[in-house]
Order: structure tokens, then C-alpha cells, then sequence
């Protein structure tokens, strides 16, 4: 059953439960309000009555009977209406009447009153006259009546209603069914599709909520793709490498010289390195990676990677210097996937930086205001800047992606396989961390890590 539907029903019933409310509510008000009216339209002679009755109960005995017709023919009030009196004992039996009026019009169309005697009751005296007959007709017929002509105008009220109410249901779920087919071309593996967004209410928000999981899911998609492709690119090459080498080897014949392999056993030591870090960054990218959090100076952790990558800057003839600025505290960190990080930052920063340039490792600490990190109070920064050419704006939001190279044709022997910046980044948040990038063309690139200085602990 569609919502609109379900809707339609809801509302249906509701305008049907109300109708009836109020035609049996009109017919039991305007029946009560007659009664009431009936019953006080003759309070003076019933009061007599009911006294002169209880009187002669008592004075004959407690019983009745001795009563005749023309007993209470003396009782009836003189005046101009001539009423009928009528006298029921207590089990409900109509004992005399004081004319020939029948039973059934004086119960019918007559008003009575309750007798009692020492606290239990012992009968009923009906009063019937014209007028009377006349409030009891219209007691009777008026709430008819009322509710013939209120049931037709509920009538008509329900199929006006039931015709909005249509009206209504298909309105309020038109977006909703909108949505449908989109949802099911989503389903089908069509990322990216759009819905229109023409409100701001809970729908406008569901609309919106589908149009951001589509271009999510059309990016991830992207992501596994090139992801597929990149590793079958990476892969490719050295098992080119080895089959080459392999098939030169059995051609050749002969003894194999050790040296001769030497070629394979780089390739395979390529092909571990990659299957390593894709095992290493898949960790951090699902938050499952083992972290061994330990109080770390990183003044020291950052000397010591200073340290390990001097040949390589020495070789280019880059200064590299270390800048603390203020004390900074210890950070709560895994030392040894720190080291990785720096690792990876400082080789990216030397790499890129021409010879007799420059390196410059800068730590302090900072607000939280500063990072956009509402949840610690103190954060350290390390900033790693060099001096080389820099990374054009289009490529700089893609720093982090794995396998991204700015420079397509640059050697991947040379240049590294492009995950380095990847492993970093979720390292560096698994830490609960950013690191971000900065660079404009000819001023060199800055790749800055926030690390929080006391939820590091929690």
C-alpha cells in the first residue's frame, strides 16, 4: 500500500469518526435538552401530585390497593389542560389510570415522577394532557429530525472532505514519488543522478540527503576504479620486469650469475613495498590500525627523522633546520607511525626541492580557535615547508589520493608510487589529527600536521 494511500485512509477515517461523533453528540444534546424541557413544563402539579400520592401510600397502609380511577381523578390539578393520571406500583405494573386514556399514550407521550416512601420507591405517577403530548411528539420527532438533516450535512461535509483529503495525500507525498524512481536508478548502480530540491522542508532535506549520498557514491566509485586501475598500473610494470628477466634467463641457458637476478629481487622488493602500503593504509582508512600511544617529545621524534634523510639532503646541498618555537608539550602519539609520517614529508620536501635550497621543520603550539578544532583547547602544529616550485591549485586538492603524481610523466622509480602522501594523511588522522597542504607555484609547498595535545590521551 503507497503512502498516499495509507494517508488518505488515515484522514478518511478521522473525518468519518468525527462526523459520527458529532451527529450522535447534536442528537443526544438536543434529546436530553426536550427532556428536560418536557419534564419541567408541568413541576408544580407533578410536585402535587407526587406529595398527595405519597401521602395516601402511607395513610392506607403502604399500599395501594385501595386506589381507584377515580381516586386519582380527585388528584389531577383543576385547570384548563384536563390531564390523565396514571399510577405504576414498583415492579413496573400500571395499577389505575384516571380516565379511559390508554396505557401505552400515557407511558408514550406523558411525563412521570418518581414516589418513594422511607427511602425506596414505591411507584411511578404519570401526567398526560394536550400540551404535554404536543413536547412529547416534539421530544420525540425534533432529534430525528435533527439528526437526519445534520447526518446529510455530514454527508456532504465527508465527500468534500474525502476529496481534499485525496488532494491533500497525493500533494504532500508528490515529492516522495518523485524520489522513487531516482532511488531506483540509484539502486541500479547509476551514481551521481540529481534530484530536484524545490522545498526547504523534511523532504527538501531528503532530496538533498540522496543527492549528496549519489555524488558520494559516484566519487567512491571513481575512487575504486582508479583505485583498480592504479594498483593493475603499479602492478604491471615490475611483473613485466620479472617475466622479462625470467624469459631472457631460460633463453640464455646455462649457469644464472647471482648478479643476473639482482633486477628480479629489486622488482620483488618493489612489489612488497606496494602490497605493504596498501595493507598499511587500507588499516588507517578503515580506523582498525594499531596504535601504540606513548607521551613523545616531538622536538627529538623530528630530529631523529632529520637525522635519517641528512644524506639525502646533503646530497642536494639542502639546508634543513629544526624550529621550535616556545615549549611545547609531549603529545600522546605511536612514535613509530610518526616517524613514517615525517618520514614521508621530509623525502617529499627534498625530492622537490632543487639544490642549495631549503627545508624548514617548524613546531609550536596553537589554539584550537586557530585549527577549527573545537574539541581540545591546545594543539601542536608542525609545519614541514621547502623552497621548491610548488603544486598548481588544480592539483592540490588531490595531493592525498592514492597514487596521484602532479607530474604524470615523471618515473615511478624515481618519483615513488604515490602513496606516501595517502599514508600520511590517515595516519596523521587515526591520530586524531589534519594534516592539510599549502603551496602557490614558485613559493614551494607546505604540508602542516595538528596533532591535539590532550584528547590524544582520551
Amino acid at each position: 500500500m503507497t503512502v498516499s494511500r495509507k494517508l488518505f485512509l488515515v484522514i478518511a477515517a478521522f473525518i468519518f469518526g468525527v462526523s459520527l461523533m458529532f451527529v450522535f453528540f447534536t442528537y443526544f444534546t438536543v434529546r436530553d435538552a426536550l427532556e428536560v424541557m418536557l419534564q419541567t413544563s408541568r413541576s408544580e402539579e407533578m410536585n402535587l401530585l407526587e406529595e398527595e400520592l405519597e401521602t395516601y401510600y402511607q395513610n392506607h397502609g403502604n399500599s395501594w390497593a385501595a386506589l381507584t380511577p377515580a381516586d386519582l381523578a380527585r388528584l389531577a390539578p383543576d385547570g384548563r389542560f384536563s390531564p390523565s393520571i396514571g399510577l405504576m406500583d414498583a415492579e413496573e405494573e400500571m395499577l389505575s389510570v384516571s380516565d379511559d386514556l390508554p396505557v401505552r399514550m400515557l407511558q408514550r407521550l406523558g411525563i412521570h415522577r418518581e414516589l418513594s416512601s422511607e427511602g425506596k420507591i414505591i411507584g411511578w405517577v404519570y401526567y398526560y394532557d394536550t400540551d404535554v403530548a404536543n413536547l412529547s411528539k416534539l421530544r420525540i420527532g425534533t432529534p430525528i429530525s435533527v439528526v437526519f438533516l445534520v447526518g446529510a450535512g455530514a454527508l456532504v461535509f465527508i465527500l468534500l472532505s474525502l476529496g481534499a483529503a485525496y488532494f491533500v495525500s497525493r500533494w504532500l507525498t508528490s515529492p516522495l514519488r518523485r524520489l522513487v524512481p531516482l532511488i531506483d536508478r540509484l539502486g541500479g548502480g547509476e551514481f551521481g543522478i540529481q534530484a530536484p530540491v524545490s522545498s526547504k522542508d523534511e523532504y527538501g532535506k531528503v532530496a538533498q540527503a540522496i543527492n549528496d549520498m549519489s555524488m558520494q557514491l559516484a566519487q567512491a566509485e571513481e575512487v575504486r576504479r582508479n583505485l583498480v586501475a592504479d594498483v593493475a598500473h603499479e602492478l604491471r610494470t615490475p611483473l613485466t620486469i620479472i617475466r622479462g628477466k625470467l624469459e631472457l634467463l631460460q633463453q640464455g641457458g646455462g649457469e644464472i650469475q647471482p648478479e643476473r637476478l639482482l633486477p628480479i629481487q629489486d622488482e620483488m622488493i618493489r612489489l612488497t613495498r606496494l602490497v605493504g602500503d596498501l595493507h598499511q593504509l587500507s588499516l588507517a582508512e578503515a580506523g582498525k590500525l594499531p596504535l601504540e600511544l606513548r607521551p613523545t617529545d616531538m622536538g627529538e621524534l623530528l630530529r631523529e627523522v632529520a637525522e635519517r634523510v641528512s644524506w639525502e639532503a646533503e646530497a642536494k646541498n639542502i639546508a634543513m633546520s629544526i624550529e621550535v618555537i616556545g615549549a611545547c608539550a609531549a603529545v600522546s602519539v605511536d612514535a613509530e607511525r610518526m616517524m613514517q609520517v615525517f618520514l614521508n614529508l621530509l623525502h617529499n620536501a627534498i625530492r622537490y626541492t632543487p639544490e642549495g635550497g631549503r627545508v624548514l621543520i617548524t613546531v609550536r603550539e596553537v589554539d584550537a580557535a586557530a585549527t577549527g578544532n573545537a574539541n581540545t583547547v591546545r594543539m601542536l602544529q608542525i609545519r614541514v615547508q621547502d623552497t621548491g616550485p610548488g603544486v598548481s591549485p588544480e592539483h592540490l586538492p588531490y595531493l592525498f589520493n592514492r597514487f596521484y603524481r602532479t607530474d604524470e610523466a615523471r618515473s615511478r622509480h624515481g618519483g615513488g608510487m604515490g602513496l606516501g602522501l595517502a599514508i600520511a594523511k590517515e595516519f596523521v588522522t587515526n591520530h586524531r589529527g589534519t594534516l592539510e597542504a599549502e603551496s602557490r607555484p614558485g613559493e614551494g609547498t607546505a604540508f602542516i600536521v595538528t596533532l591535539p595535545i590532550a584528547s590524544a590521551h582520551a
